[in-house]
């Protein structure tokens, strides 16, 4: 049962639908239609394996229908394995990749008897070339446990690039070590001649690919003694700042004197159509250093001064030198290379180029330090300084596979701490470490999550420890789901955190009801992915729920993420009636008001024109 419903008649209605289209498909000329359940990764109880059964016994029945190939990927099937083996379906698929586990689940049930086997030996999520000899030695192991095996990529190759590695711009000694979609493609093809033919019949092949692993593992850019001596050196350090939360933030208080219920936003500024010809020229080279510099300098102007007139209380220099938040850094960073394509879908019609990381990481010099120098000192105001974390980095990249992801986040995260440092002694009062991939991180079973929750913490808090009590430190999470990670929030032992609230209508903030994290909280309530801008109404509704639940002495106000996808034409007037709603609920508030009532509708909205 969930929420009342029994799942099967939940079901039933679809299964329906299911054996229809199964039906369609067969009259069409269809041998085979793959269905994926990839779900069957996760745990599922008894109820939900009872109705896998169930579900299939009525689409195997059927005559009328091509034959069926159960897919499942991104880890192994646990007890599943056995409910999936005696399904009526010709054949499963198996990510071999992310659910090496399988193999032994499989011997462990006595194999998949007369189905077939879709191998997935290939990564579909990463962008490593193959390793064609282990995964011949793999294919050798599972012939004996079905009749047929056919090899296949472990998931859709959604997840990378289309087209070659050479045929982008990527570093020569970097490329060889490269996998995108067409080569993932040959590789299938080698792995098919070899398990039919024999190893002689892809002997050439072979050696390449020995080879090439054989110069990946050998090369100083990939192993650095140093950045590897560093790293143990913190490996018995435990990351924590000296002073508790509540001695940090009267310290801040009397520090920062800011106003109840600041306001600010979460980085990124629009990235207008001239400052984005302006980077495409200077990385063209038609654009010098001091000419380019000069634009984003004034652009941090124009920044500064449309905040501080807005009435803005922490400002932030709009990041006009970034690109994007994980490939800035990533340009800066050792161990990192940054291809000009490499495109993959992101979300809806957006792409983004993920930054590779093939190598030990440290900072070659700072990377933040000079333009946040140069926005502090063009207003009296605190400007934060804005940092991506480790976490983040790690996981918007296509990171290296030849080691622990935890070792690889303690790396990043000794660079960023340097970068921390040296922002601090220049004055950085606030700090922002943005964070929105730590949940989306968490492995999908459950009991993996507490092992990966406590080394990403404690990369966090790598950067963070430097902070003196003076430092406020900030992070931001985006579109995390809190509960999920809700019991590590103190760990991440930061001053203040933000997150989207405004589409959820402030559910994230009744969750932190029952955290124990005490710090300061700024709930999103400007939705900076649609056009619309919210009356102040609307931005009052959501503010007084959020202080309902909180408060005004933890309350921050600011957008749900970076405005960096809006125009400027939509982002100011939010602002502006984000501001009017703050300073409306502040005068409540000095009148002698304890939580304002939150009884006005908070979903009216007009768009702009032009949105």
């Amino acid at each position: 049962m969930r929420d009342g419903v029994d799942l099967l008649k939940l079901l039933d209605p679809l299964v329906a639908a299911y054996i229809e289209v199964l039906a369609q498909l067969k009259r069409g000329g269809a041998a085979w239609v793959r269905i994926d359940e990839p779900a069957l990764v996760q745990e599922r109880n008894a109820e939900e394996l009872a109705a896998l059964r169930r579900v299939y016994r009525r689409l195997g029945e059927h005559t009328t229908r091509p034959k069926i190939a159960l897919s499942t990927y991104f880890g192994h099937l646990g007890p599943a394995m056995g409910v999936v083996r005696d399904l009526p379906v010709e054949a499963v698929g198996l990510d071999f990749c992310r659910g090496r586990e399988n193999l032994q689940l499989l011997k462990s049930c006595g194999g998949l008897g007369d189905k077939t086997l879709f191998a997935g030996l290939v990564d579909g999520r990463n962008i490593w070339s193959n390793d064609l000899h282990a995964s011949l030695d793999l294919l050798d192991e599972l012939t004996p446990l079905t009749t047929e095996v056919v090899v296949s990529t472990s998931c859709s190759l959604l997840h990378v690039p289309m087209g070659r590695a050479a045929d982008e711009t990527v570093d020569e000694e970097v490329r060889p070590w490269l996998a995108f979609a067409e080569d993932k493609i040959d590789e299938l093809t080698v792995l098919s001649r070899g398990i039919t033919g024999g190893r002689g019949a892809v002997a050439n092949e072979l050696e390449t690919n020995r080879a090439a692993r054989a110069a990946r593992r050998a090369s100083s850019r990939v192993t650095d003694e140093v950045i590897r001596q560093r790293v143990a050196s913190f490996a018995k350090f435990d990351p924590r700042r000296v002073e508790g939360a509540g001695d940090r933030a009267a310290t801040q208080r009397a520090e920062l004197a800011l106003p109840i219920l600041p306001i600010t936003t979460i980085g990124s500024f629009p990235q207008t159509p001239e400052l984005r010809r302006a980077r495409a020229a200077w990385r063209a080279g038609h654009l010098d250093d001091p000419d380019y510099d000069a634009i984003l300098r004034a652009e941090i102007d124009h920044v500064l001064a449309v905040q501080e007139e807005i009435g803005l209380d922490v400002l932030v220099h709009g990041e006009p030198e970034r690109d994007d938040m994980v490939r800035y850094f990533a340009e800066r960073l050792t161990g990192f290379v940054v291809p000009d394509g490499g495109w993959v879908q992101s979300y809806g019609s957006r792409c983004v180029r993920p930054a590779i990381l093939f190598g030990d990481v440290a900072r070659r010099s700072p990377m933040t330090l000079d333009w946040t120098r140069y926005a502090q000192s063009r207003t009296s105001k605190p400007v934060k300084g804005m940092l991506t974390g480790p976490i983040t980095m790690l996981r918007w990249s296509f990171v290296r596979d030849d080691q622990p992801d935890r070792d690889t986040a303690d790396q990043l995260a000794l660079a960023l701490r340097d970068e921390f440092i040296d922002l601090q002694a220049a004055g950085s009062t606030i700090i922002q470490i943005d964070e929105p991939a730590l949940r989306e991180g968490l492995p999908l079973r459950k009991d993996e999550r507490q092992e990966y929750l406590k080394w990403a913490t404690r990369a966090f808090r790598l950067v963070t420890s430097a902070a003196t009590s003076a430092t406020q430190v900030h992070t931001h999470m985006c579109y995390a789901e809190l509960d999920d990670i809700i019991i590590v929030l103190d760990e991440l032992d930061v001053d203040v955190l933000s997150f989207e609230a405004a589409r959820s209508d402030m559910a994230s903030v009744d969750v932190l009801q029952s955290a124990s994290y005490q710090g300061g909280v700024g709930p999103g309530v400007y939705d900076v992915h649609s056009p619309r801008v919210p009356e102040v109404a609307a931005f009052e509704g959501l503010l007084r729920r959020a202080l309902e639940s909180l408060g005004p002495d933890r309350l921050w106000i600011n957008p749900d993420c970076g405005l960096k996808t809006r125009r400027y034409e939509q982002v100011l007037p939010a602002l502006a009636h984000l501001v009017a709603a703050a300073r409306s609920l502040r005068a409540e508030l000095d009148n002698g008001a304890t939580v304002p009532d939150a009884g006005i509708e908070a979903a009216s909205t007009e768009t702009p024109p032009g949105s």
